[in-house]
């Protein structure tokens, strides 16, 4: 049953699916500042396959062909080197949404750092990752509970809302951030339960994640 859990919590918190979870939470806290009246726009659903298919389903392709290729032994990547061309992989394309994002697509510069952050977060866990193994998974948690934190502070009264058929959902940033800090715990316990990582090499993550997201947001001038 524990390890059960412990692969749903990997799984929903899967680093390539942080940039998601971040545009699906922006948006829904100011969806015209993407241009469209709600989440079910057509316009905001497109960009939302856009920041998919960049952020998690082209790069997760591209690593998952490296195990045939042999650059791999198993897509959960053990050994450390093997980490290499993951992080090249998904910090390229990452890299790449950022420059197009600048470029003629509506979206608050909120977004934009979090796009940021979130490719500094992968060059930063790439470069520890020469001398230390570090998790992926709790690099990219940290950064999450980064940018809830920044949401939080930039937009302190824009609660997170969805209205659909009649269902009216709404949580304030604060109650956000509350819930992303207990996501990150549990991924992290995940990562832990299933023994592909120690707690130091957790925490390096956690470290990573959260300064990138910080650095990022002051990088963009804190708008």
């Amino acid at each position: 049953m524990w390890l059960s859990l412990a692969r749903f919590f990997s799984i929903i918190g899967h680093p390539l699916l942080v940039l998601t979870y971040a545009f699906l939470v922006l948006l829904m806290a100011a969806p015209y500042e993407f241009g469209v009246p709600s989440l079910f726009h057509p316009k905001a659903l497109i960009l939302l396959l856009y920041v998919f298919s960049t952020t998690v389903l082209i790069p997760g392709v591209g690593i998952v062909l490296l195990k045939p290729l042999g650059f791999i032994s198993n897509l959960e990547s053990p050994d450390r080197l093997e980490r290499i061309g993951p992080y090249i992989i998904a910090g390229v394309f990452y890299l790449w949404l950022y420059q197009n994002l600048k470029s003629g697509v509506q979206v608050p510069p909120l977004f934009r750092a979090c796009v940021l952050g979130a490719a500094t977060a992968l060059f930063g866990a790439f470069f520890v990752n020469i001398f230390t193994k570090v998790s992926a998974h709790a690099t990219g948690m940290g950064g999450w509970v980064g940018m809830l934190l920044v949401l939080g502070l930039q937009w302190p009264h824009r609660p997170v809302a969805l209205q659909w058929s009649g269902l009216w959902l709404q949580v304030s940033p604060v109650l956000l951030l509350a819930k992303g800090i207990l996501l990150a715990g549990a991924v992290g316990w995940a990562r832990l339960a299933l023994g592909v990582h120690t707690p130091r090499q957790v925490w390096y993550g956690y470290a990573i994640g959260f300064t990138s997201a910080l650095l990022a947001w002051w990088a963009a001038g804190g708008k």
